[in-house]
């Protein structure tokens, strides 16, 4: 196993066999399902009369589409109250683990999975969802996949997949105060371009990423897909082995000496063989909001929309578009657009760590008149653990709502939507065009604190300012 990155090393561990299309059969350690993309492929199961192979190695929950308000069964919404039914009958029926609403573990996929230990460095991970990259941060090779795909891992414990390339991303320096991990992946992705990771696995190190939390590194890795990168990883070390002592799944007594001796040797070797490396100076970033239709058409809050012609060529139309849904013109700064609607949580940007943050920035302050500010936790232990340090109260005294567990306002496939042409303040990961619930919608990504500091004013805001 020696001069190879982590991606190998995991990806040789993993390895069943080469199909004949080439692809590698690898094998799944651990398996996370909810209730939107595992309806159908329980279906095909049942239709196949097949079992599923390891129901121990599948770990359910429920996120999509969960109400952060009035969680009373049945549903108001009848789709969701089905999808619902659904996933608790298939959970019953193949003995696969199910943290339901109100059992104290439900939450986002991949926010109860690193708080309770499942998560480890080592491990091969999938779920039928695009942001499954966030357990990279752990040094887990993590993928989002697609339903007949979810499918193929509950009968085979197997997926049908081609080798990635690996980019080495470093981010080296001190972040300067008001910048958070959330601006360093947008202004990744800025300058790499939401197509730039195609095909790759993106190594995320250096000095910066040393010096962050394993919360701050899921938020990095949470966002590898928006840059194209099929999933984002950084190598584990002390950070990450404190982070998963005594959690609930983690390893026991001398077992767990073991496992961090087995961890550490997993780390990419130093003389570790990269397809690219690209290396960014910390001090160089700037709190970042996006401006257009993509989580790459980001800039710094102190700048102005950008021209048509500063895009290459091929990049134009999509400015073009986002110029016109957003109804944004090039030159205009990004400080002071007026927002409606303020969304704190998601699996980016909903860890106890981010509430702590926005709540330091809350507390004393109010909500500006006419905004609509929510803040909703990942999880209901995040949630518990937040009410335990009276977050909730600061929250509620400036003016925010504060919400049950799920992924609310980022996809909006529950009751939490923007409405018309609203504008969004969102800590979440895309901006696409109605992503929010709305049609016509706008969506703005920032930093937390950003949020709260947008929710105060009224308008976008530097966060600085508020510093």
């Amino acid at each position: 196993m020696s001069n190879g990155t982590l991606f190998d090393k995991v990806w040789d561990l993993h390895r069943v066999g080469t199909l004949p299309s080439g692809q590698t059969q690898l094998f799944i350690g651990l398996h996370l399902i909810h209730e939107v993309t595992s309806p159908q492929a329980f279906a095909m199961l049942r239709e196949r009369n097949l079992k599923v192979l390891y129901p121990s190695r599948t770990v359910a929950t429920v996120d999509h589409i969960v109400p952060t308000d009035n969680q009373a069964r049945p549903f108001v919404d009848i789709l969701a109250e089905e999808m619902m039914q659904a996933l608790e009958k298939s959970c019953k029926d193949y003995g696969i683990r199910f943290y339901n609403i109100g059992s104290g573990d439900q939450g986002i996929v991949h926010a109860i999975a690193p708080e309770q230990g499942l998560t480890q460095p080592g491990m091969t991970i999938a779920c039928g969802d695009s942001h499954t990259s966030t357990h990279g941060a752990f040094g887990a090779i993590a993928f989002g996949i697609g339903t007949s795909q979810v499918r193929d891992v509950l009968a085979s414990q197997t997926l049908a997949l081609s080798k990635l390339k690996v980019r080495r991303i470093e981010v080296n320096g001190q972040l300067r105060p008001g910048v958070y991990a959330k601006d360093v992946i947008l202004h990744i992705i800025r300058k790499l371009g939401v197509k730039g990771g195609v095909g790759y696995a993106y190594e995320f190190a250096g000095t910066t990423l040393e010096a962050m939390s394993m919360e701050e590194r899921m938020t990095i890795c949470n966002m590898s897909i928006e840059g194209g990168a099929r999933c984002g990883y950084v190598n584990p070390d002390r950070v990450t082995f404190d982070y998963l002592k005594g959690r609930d799944f983690a390893p026991k007594g001398e077992n767990w000496d073991k496992a961090v001796s087995w961890w550490e040797s997993l780390h990419s070797d130093a003389d570790a063989v990269y397809d690219d490396v690209v290396i960014f100076d910390a001090g160089e970033i700037s709190p970042t909001v996006t401006w257009g239709i993509t989580p790459g058409q980001g800039i710094a809050v102190d700048e102005t929309i950008p021209s048509l012609e500063s895009f290459d060529l091929g990049d134009r139309d999509v400015a073009t578009e986002a110029y016109r849904y957003m109804e944004f013109s090039p030159g205009t700064p990004i400080k002071g657009t007026k927002v409606d609607v303020c969304f704190i949580g998601s699996c980016t940007n909903g860890r106890l760590s981010d509430l702590r943050e926005a709540a330091k920035f809350a507390q004393g302050r109010h909500v500006a008149n006419g905004v609509k500010a929510f803040v909703v936790p990942a999880s209901e232990r995040i949630k518990k653990e937040a009410e335990a340090e009276g977050l909730d109260k600061i929250f509620q005294e400036a003016g925010f709502e504060w919400r049950e567990a799920g992924c609310s306002m980022c996809l909006a496939m529950n009751p939490d939507k923007l409405q018309g042409n609203q504008i969004s303040a969102s800590s979440s990961n895309r901006n696409f065009k109605g992503r929010q619930g709305s049609s016509t919608g706008r969506t703005l990504l920032m930093s937390p604190a950003m949020v709260v500091a947008a929710a105060v004013k009224g308008e976008v805001t530097d966060i600085r300012e508020l510093l």
